[in-house]
């Protein structure tokens, strides 16, 4: 009776599993998977997980997709390209395999990747993005982000970037000197006042744009006799240095964290940041300019935070979260 029983569950267990299935409100999304022999017609607005939480590799561009909803079962993803549909929305929370994005022409106001920790490759141009957090995405090669509405752009933690299309957006300032592998940078039409390509590395670049930012006076570089024989595509206006008068600030963006003050700073090892009247919930971590985490504390309804810095001198910075939004300071040791 027993074994007979077992029988019966395992028969059981076995359809339930079979007949699990996922969402497709997208009769375009539904189509494109048909076409690649992952689903079968008639369009019935699901599709059998058992057929997609394998696939490594999935390509549906220029499909006229409005909803990529499903999308988050394909578990097993680490190349996805949704390119040139008409997305709004794209939630890839669930796919922390992936290492390739291109979600590019498309209407996105937003993209999280904050749990996508493992890309390489993010190809996110052509939409509508005012803002792009890349501080978790430690492993990014290659960012093409051009043609969006971007203000600013942090990619202090990017270290191992090589390529970056950040053109025809609406940045004031940026500074990849932290970028010690980059090879090819493109800013042209922004509206840059500051701009450091001092990343001990400009020997090796193939290439490197920056006209298109009438404001931009100088241009901070690590040898002013190469990059004049070689980078032409600057403004008249603009010219190369080795020690630019107007520090960039590394592309950070406040945010709404209340910060009233950090001091001192240059510091020679303790340094204080003042939260304002509001107590607030942060979590402060220290890194180097090698993207080494140096601290991790959580603070609990506070004002004030005292950080000692035990390590070398040079720059290090500071970041801090607070109820999802992100701050990071640039602290120097002297």
């Amino acid at each position: 009776m027993k074994t007979l029983l077992s029988f019966f569950l395992l028969i059981t267990l076995s359809s339930l599993t079979i007949a699990q299935t996922t969402a497709i409100p997208d009769a375009n999304f539904e189509q494109a998977l048909i076409n690649l022999g992952l689903d079968i017609a008639p369009i019935n607005g699901s599709i059998p997980t058992a057929n997609i939480n394998t696939v490594s590799s999935l390509n549906v561009s220029n499909k006229n997709i409005t909803n990529l909803t499903g999308i988050e079962d394909f578990t097993s993803l680490t190349t996805l390209n949704c390119q040139t549909n008409q997305l709004t929305n794209l939630d890839i929370s669930q796919n922390t395999a992936l290492t390739d994005l291109d979600c590019g022409v498309n209407q996105l106001t937003s993209i999280d990747i904050s749990q996508n920790t493992a890309l390489t490759w993010l190809s996110c141009y052509n939409n509508l993005l005012s803002s792009l957090n890349v501080i978790q995405n430690t492993n990014l090669v290659y960012l093409f982000c051009h043609s969006n509405q971007l203000t600013s752009l942090n990619i202090i933690q990017n270290i191992s970037l090589n390529v970056l299309y950040c053109s025809d957006n609406q940045l004031i300032e940026i500074d990849v000197s932290q970028n010690p592998t980059l090879i090819n940078f493109w800013c042209n039409d922004n509206l840059l006042t500051c701009l450091n390509v001092k990343n001990g590395n400009n020997s090796n670049f193939t290439g490197f744009q920056a006209y298109n930012n009438p404001n931009l006076n100088c241009i901070e570089v690590d040898n002013v006799t190469y990059s004049n024989t070689n980078w032409s595509l600057i403004d008249i206006g603009a010219s190369f240095s080795t020690n630019c008068t107007n520090p960039c600030a590394l592309g950070i963006e406040e945010n709404n964290i209340s910060i009233s003050s950090v001091y001192p700073n240059p510091t020679t090892g303790n340094f204080t940041i003042d939260l304002g009247k509001v107590k607030q919930d942060i979590k402060a971590t220290l890194t180097n300019s090698l993207g080494q985490v140096i601290l991790t504390e959580n603070y609990t309804s506070t004002n004030y935070i005292n950080i000692d810095i035990e390590g070398s001198k040079g720059i290090y910075f500071l970041q801090l979260e607070s109820n999802g939004e992100v701050t990071t300071k640039k602290i120097i040791k002297e």
